[in-house]
């Protein structure tokens, strides 16, 4: 198991992307903002991400390293 992470990026990208970014679970906020949550193995595979949301030309609002008891994460994983 790696560690959770929630990062937030500006606009709505929609679930097609989650594979895209290592399966990471997708969340469009009512902010108009994108939450992606999810556990990634390494700091590389962490950095690995944020280039691929710079290569797009997202705009990076936060990142975040969860809790593994974090609220609402099971939630929204399905219980994993």
């Amino acid at each position: 198991m790696g560690v959770r992470y929630e990062i937030r990026v500006q606009g709505h990208i929609g679930q097609a992307w989650s594979r895209w970014f290592d399966d990471l679970t997708v969340e469009e906020l009512d902010d108009g903002s994108t939450c992606l949550r999810g556990d990634l193995p390494d700091q590389a595979a962490l950095h690995g991400l944020l280039k691929k949301i710079r290569d797009l030309g997202m705009t990076l609002f936060s990142v975040q390293r969860l809790d593994p008891d974090e609220a609402g994460f099971d939630r929204l994983e399905g219980g994993k």
